[in-house]
């Protein structure tokens, strides 16, 4: 069974990284640093471009999950953006108080989605891994219509939340793909593997170039510049191929 490797890119040297690294598909994104934001039209118009499918982070701001109506109605305009792009999917999450998930707001971006006239595959982002009973987030999104949940099983960094990873994956069955993110790469994707997990995520970054002290002091920058790294992604694949023919 072929497992698929979603990268998550926040510029276009990173979709093209992505791509020949062998990535499946692409979450993009801006600001990767506070997780992931929205990224700029003329990025989802640069990514529409590309020869594997791409998923568009609808996240309007940072922080929490708890949306206002018009934060709400921005992921809505997002999710009609992706689908007049040409992008193969959305990923969106909204939480209510207290941290489950806010499956009536999640509901209404669905209808958007579903309205849009090119079919958009569904990802419940990682607002998931704050939800304070997993089993009962993942019936909530099945119901809902997710297609997979990008989640880390609970803990900052997948590798951490392996035990409630492998059953997400046993109680989700066929009804829908529990996608591991967070931390995972070669020296971890053995362990997430034996999950069950049949795809996972990655953002493959590397630091380059010299750290600016000047740029530091005008806020510019908050250290080195991560960018997504071919070579990781490649190295990720490569595992991914062995553990299939094994």
């Amino acid at each position: 069974m072929r497992r698929l490797l979603e990268v998550c890119v926040e510029d276009v040297a990173g979709i093209d990284a992505a791509i020949a690294g062998g990535a499946d598909r692409i979450e993009l994104c801006a600001a990767l640093a506070v997780g992931g934001l929205t990224p700029p039209a003329s990025l989802i118009a640069a990514a529409a471009q590309a020869p594997i499918p791409v998923h568009l982070l609808a996240r309007p701001r940072d922080g929490n999950f708890a949306y206002t109506a018009a934060e709400a109605a921005l992921v809505a305009a997002d999710i009609r953006a992706a689908a007049e792009a040409g992008l193969a999917g959305v990923v969106i999450g909204a939480s209510r108080a207290d941290q489950s998930l806010d499956a009536d707001l999640l509901a209404q971006w669905i209808a958007v989605a579903r309205s849009c006239d090119r079919p958009l595959s569904l990802t419940l982002h990682r607002a998931f891994d704050l939800c304070p009973d997993a089993p009962a987030g993942l019936e909530t999104a099945i119901a809902l219509g997710f297609d997979r949940i990008l989640t880390s099983g609970g803990a900052p960094r997948a590798v951490d939340g392996i035990g409630t990873l492998a059953r997400l994956v046993a109680a989700a069955g066929d009804r829908l793909t529990i996608l591991p993110g967070s931390g995972i790469d070669s020296t971890t994707l053995p362990a997430i593997l034996k999950t069950g997990a049949r795809e996972v995520h990655a953002s493959c970054r590397s630091p380059q170039g010299a750290v600016d002290a000047r740029e530091i002091a005008f806020g510019f920058q908050t250290g080195p510049r991560l960018v997504t790294d071919p070579i990781k992604i490649a190295g990720l694949r490569k595992l991914l191929d062995v553990q299939a023919s094994a």
